[in-house]
């Protein structure tokens, strides 16, 4: 198995202390995230290219953030200096991330045969809210797979409500003789 690279995650918490300390964790998170849409297309092949010399890209990020703030401008010009500015997606992530955490904002993923209603998605969060203690940002998928029901993933934990997974349950216990 191939070994994650924790390089975004470690520097996402570097930044959020810093963010911390100087109380501009929504600042930061605002700008990580312009610098991530602002990357898409053009420039990134340009920063991230070998060939150019380091202080031309590094003009040119210099230049093309220059509206962010200087703390967010040191960590993009420190990822182009080590050859990581391909990695700002997810140390954005990674920060977004950590500042939910902060928040008490728990990431769910509720997927259904068929699209759920407004009242629907309104009462899984409350149930899920209500499940876990916090607050739940709840995301919707669509598996047309799906004979019926849902399958719901918060964090790591997986609650399987589907017909499929109900059937195969059904059918383990009629093979172990527990039914």
């Amino acid at each position: 198995m191939a070994k994650r690279d924790s390089a975004p995650r470690r520097y996402a918490e570097a930044a959020f202390q810093l963010a911390d300390r100087d109380g501009s964790i929504e600042t930061w998170r605002t700008e990580l995230e312009s610098a991530v849409a602002t990357m898409d297309g053009q420039l990134m092949p340009v920063l991230a290219n070998p060939s150019l010399p380091l202080d031309d890209r590094l003009k040119a990020a210099d230049q093309v953030f220059a509206g962010l703030s200087q703390p967010v401008r040191n960590l993009i010009l420190l990822l182009v200096r080590r050859h990581r500015i391909e990695q700002l997606p997810r140390v954005a992530s990674e920060f977004a991330r950590l500042d939910d955490r902060r928040n008490g904002i728990t990431h769910a993923t509720a997927t259904s045969a068929a699209p759920l209603t407004d009242l629907e998605v309104k009462a899984l969060t409350a149930r899920l809210e209500q499940m876990t203690g916090g607050t739940i940002a709840l995301k919707t998928d669509i598996d047309e797979d799906l004979l019926g029901g849902l399958v719901v993933r918060v964090g790591d934990r997986l609650i399987d409500g589907s017909v499929r997974g109900r059937l195969e349950r059904l059918r383990n216990q009629l093979t172990n003789g527990t039914i």
